[in-house]
């Protein structure tokens, strides 16, 4: 009956709430039944009134325990009570008590299991393993992203000193340096994008709920891969922490732009929404089928509210064998109406005034950890992550009249132009994990792990409409330049990855004062991906052949019968040299590597050095009708040493200086080397480049860090970096709103410096009587980045000496790095009433300064003092989030969450030359705000 109503909950919600303090959890056991479980005995903080009683398994928890040391005692009407003292808590830290219980005979204390291992969400915790660290890493858990509001990796990452997201291009940003310089695991072992423009997962997929915590290091560890350069984001998932867990919870909101009059009811969804249930969309037809098989019109979202349902449940048999589930549905909606504008040569090339988005979003996920732990030397783990992720989007630009988006109709003949794009992307991601830890002697540990992902991420029927109507919107004609301006169109990704590690740890010398360790091992990747993309366009057989009654009813004439009469017809790309009309890639990378590092502590320092040899083959051969020649292939081979050295000099118990130098690679994407061009709805168009190759990396830091107390912070960093040939997002010379990949310099260098602190405010008073405790706990987190950045603009000549290529123009022969920010600034101020049912509330902001979207570049060689877009900045901004959370009871919280609060404008901008005054001015290219979410949650803990 129980396993009926855990499955039953599945519909619903999981809020973490935990606090930096310790658990006491165990089985109690009746030696008089064969060791049978013990229900409903007992168990009390001795000389106080915590406690609890086992339930019908005789598992047993009590949380919330301040670190000490205490005395536990056992107690069952009719048998004998039995008292464990100095029972120590740690904070972070659960600690494992199995007594046996009899009415006969005492309990000896061998028969009593006592075991502490750690809780990596604690705020605490990760911050002592960030003490104890070699290296230079950061980490942030499940109790600090839950008491801030933070609902998914990606926002989590930007609570880490250094980083933040582009909200024009969704990137993670590390000390500057974007998608391309960082690497992303899950419990340490690589899992594939979602996104063809993407070499990292969008991190907003793993939401909190199934957390541990969240780290990155930014030195680089020989047991990791080098394909990094600004740092190595690694997710750690959740797995059961107590002896049982079982806690459901829903919340329900809106956004304030869908909200208000005129979208709330009116909001639309593509025609695919007909197909979806649940977030899964299932389709039959082939894209040509679509054409007159499915409709071209919008259809009305019926009350776009946000919502999300969701379970967690876990139990532990026989203390050895752990079961974690975690379950989550959710539903949310975005409404953006700004401005887009498209400079070429600095002359305006396209305009639309009422750049309208409608997006909803569905997202289920799921996790299953079992973990098996024979005893404390050999412990496997077994963890598999299940995402489905549904994005809906709905463009549309022109509706007000005074758009000009493509060269059409000219404006004597008195037509406006309208666009509408209607595009829906379903992600599908299965990783599954196995990994293992062996004690074999006192000094040899063995770590292990294998992984299999698979990756299914398509854009099953894409629907695009440009026309012109006048101003009554009686009268609307077909865009007919190029044959596909009415058209449907899908792409597939399909994505198989293999990976694992074998690594020994050999501890040689652990005394006190001299330790001597060795790492060594091996590791492997191979991944392949598969990917397709169909245009099947609509054509009129001459111009005003058929017309549609208006802009929103475009699809009633795309029909058998107008096909049938001659008036339609279809048009289809050139055939493959498979004889298929598909664009076509196949990308594999396979990378092999070995590494050895030691580690040698002498008193007060600590000298940790390695070097890693990796061997990565990457292959991309393409198929591609717009490119001439159609077909090619890049292939690329990088095998090299990565040296790292991470040295510590702990001052003494609270303070410790840090110095870490390192050599990476940052290879280069599938997507950045196959030229298949992806057209945004707007018109701009990405594409790769075959003769992109690998940028090389120097990486320097040094940090002094402070530990006023367990949960106390504070420290400075700077650090250095050395890039080789920077790869950069640049538009083509002399293209209208074509962007590209290219090696733009021979060299790029970062100078940054960071300060962090994580101080208590305000703490709770401690009664020593009964262990209670009265006030309020008030903590505050702060981080600052300053950086400095600067990379040369090259030239490319032939070897005849003619000039094929420059990035140079207006004499201008440096840039800042693309994405990297002056400042960063990341907040927080939390609050939480020391009370049974407490009251929580924080306060969360960061900001960062303006960034390089696309480095600017001349359009015409000769003359680039005067044809030449300039670059496009991406302006800074002020994200604040809020969060208010009471307790009811043992069981029920309730939350009420605010994100991004103050609306801010996201704005991108460019210097154009005026060509008569040639004055620049700083022209909008981009802008639109994303409304704020406000939410209101109820959980409930059994």
């Amino acid at each position: 009956m129980r396993l009926i109503y855990s499955i039953a909950l599945l519909l619903f919600s999981f809020q973490l709430s935990a606090q930096d303090t310790g658990s006491i959890v165990g089985t109690l056991t009746d030696k008089e039944l064969n060791d049978d479980p013990l229900p409903f005995a007992n168990v009390v903080i001795k000389g106080t009134t915590i406690g609890t009683t086992s339930d019908f398994d005789g598992l047993y928890e009590i949380s919330g325990l301040e670190p000490g040391t205490y005395i536990v005692s056992y107690s069952y009407l009719g048998y004998e009570t039995v008292d464990i003292a100095d029972v120590i808590i740690e904070a972070g830290k659960v600690t494992t008590v199995n007594v046996p219980m009899s009415a006969s005979e005492g309990v000896s204390l061998d028969e009593v299991v006592v075991m502490t291992t750690a809780r990596k969400d604690s705020e605490t915790a990760l911050l002592l393993d960030q003490k104890k660290a070699t290296e230079i890493k950061e980490s942030i858990g499940a109790v600090e992203l839950a008491k801030i509001g933070v609902s998914d990796a990606a926002t989590a990452t930007t609570k880490i000193s250094g980083v933040t997201s582009s909200e024009a291009s969704g990137d993670v940003f590390v000390r500057g340096l974007g998608d391309r310089y960082l690497s992303t695991t899950l419990n340490g072992l690589p899992i594939p994008s979602d996104d063809i423009d993407k070499k990292n997962i969008n991190l907003g997929l793993f939401p909190t709920r199934v957390l541990q915590n969240v780290s990155i290091s930014k030195t680089f560890a020989v047991d990791g891969s080098a394909d990094e350069a600004s740092g190595a984001v690694n997710i750690t998932s959740r797995e059961l922490s107590g002896s049982s867990e079982l806690s459901v919870g829903v919340s329900g909101g809106v956004n304030s732009n869908v909200a208000k009059s005129g979208v709330y009811d009116n909001f639309k969804v593509s025609q695919n929404s007909k197909n979806t249930d649940f977030g899964f969309y299932d389709q039959n037809l082939n894209t040509q089928q679509l054409i007159t098989n499915q409709g071209w019109n919008t259809l009305q979202q019926d009350n776009p509210m946000d919502y999300s349902m969701s379970i967690a449940a876990g139990k532990k048999f026989a203390d050895k064998l752990s079961v974690f589930l975690s379950a989550s549905h959710s539903r949310s909606f975005e409404h953006r109406e700004g401005l887009f504008r498209q400079y070429r040569s600095n002359f305006i090339d396209d305009t639309i005034t009422d750049a309208t988005t409608f997006r909803k979003k569905i997202v289920n996920t799921g996790l299953l950890d079992i973990t098996y732990l024979a005893n404390d030397k050999n412990k496997i783990k077994s963890s598999t992550f299940f995402v489905n992720k549904l994005d809906e989007y709905v463009f549309e630009g022109g509706r007000n009249g005074e758009a000009t988006i493509f060269e059409e109709t000219a404006a004597s003949e008195g037509l406006f132009q309208f666009i509408r794009d209607q595009n829906t992307k379903q992600t599908r991601l299965l990783v599954t994990q196995l990994i293992g830890r062996h004690q074999l002697g006192e000094k040899n540990t063995l770590h292990w792990a294998g992984g299999y992902n698979f990756l299914k991420a398509d854009e099953p029927n894409r629907i695009r409409n440009e026309v012109n109507f006048d101003p009554d919107g009686n009268f609307v004609q077909l865009g007919r330049n190029g044959g596909f301006q009415q058209r449907k169109s899908s792409q597939n990704i399909e994505d198989i990855e293999y990976s694992g590690y074998i690594k020994d740890e050999l501890k040689i010398i652990d005394e006190e004062t001299r330790t001597f360790k060795m790492n060594f091992g091996v590791s492997y990747r191979n991944k392949e991906r598969d990917f397709s993309s169909e245009f099947v366009g609509v054509e009129e057989q001459s111009t005003n052949a058929i017309n549609p009654p208006s802009i929103d009813n475009l699809g009633s004439i795309f029909r058998q019968s107008n096909f049938d009469a001659g008036l339609l017809e279809i048009n289809l790309l050139g055939s493959n040299a498979n004889g298929e009309r598909k664009d076509l890639y196949l990308g594999t990378l396979d990378s092999k590597a070995a590494f050895f590092a030691f580690n040698v502590g002498l008193d007060k320092w600590n000298f940790d050095a390695g070097i890693r040899y990796q061997s990565d083959e990457i292959k991309v051969t393409y198929d591609i009708g717009n490119l001439s020649p159609r077909t090619g292939e890049s292939n690329q081979d990088y095998s090299n040493f990565y040296p790292s050295l991470n040295i510590k000099y702990t001052v003494n118990e609270l303070h410790a200086l840090r110095l870490a130098v390192s050599r990476t690679i940052t290879l280069p994407e599938f997507k950045e080397i196959a030229p298949f061009s992806y057209v945004s709805p707007t018109g701009q168009i990405s594409r790769g480049n075959p003769d992109l190759v690998a940028s090389k990396d120097i990486n320097l830091d040094l940090k002094w860090e402070y530990f006023p107390s367990a949960g106390q912070l504070v420290s400075v960093a700077a650090f250095y970096k050395d890039i080789s040939d920077p790869i950069n997002r640049v538009r083509e010379t002399g293209s209208a709103g074509i962007f590209s990949y290219f090696n733009s310099g021979e060299k790029a260098e970062i100078f940054g410096l960071e300060a962090e602190t994580k101080l208590d405010l305000v703490k709770p008073i401690l009664n020593d009587d009964d262990g209670s405790e009265s006030g309020y706990d008030l903590n505050m987190v702060l981080n600052v980045t300053r950086m400095w950045h600067q990379q040369d603009l090259k030239e490319i000549y032939n070897e005849n000496g003619t000039l094929v290529r420059s990035f140079q123009y207006k004499g201008i022969t440096e840039s800042d790095l693309q994405g990297a920010s002056d400042w960063i600034f990341n907040t927080s101020l939390n609050f939480e009433a020391a009370t049974e049912n407490p009251f929580a509330a924080s306060l969360s902001a960061n900001y960062a300064s303006d960034k390089i979207y696309s480095l600017g570049v001349p359009t015409d060689q000769t003359n680039r003092d005067i044809f030449y877009d300039d670059a496009v900045v991406e302006k800074g901004f002020v994200v604040l989030n809020a969060l208010i959370s009471k307790e009811i009871g043992e069981h029920i919280k309730i939350s009420l969450t605010g994100s991004n609060l103050l609306n801010p404008e996201i704005k991108q901008t460019q210097l154009v030359r005026n060509p008569i005054t040639e004055i620049e001015t700083e022209q909008t290219v981009l802008s639109y705000t994303t409304g704020m979410d406000i939410s209101l949650g109820l959980s409930y803990k059994f």
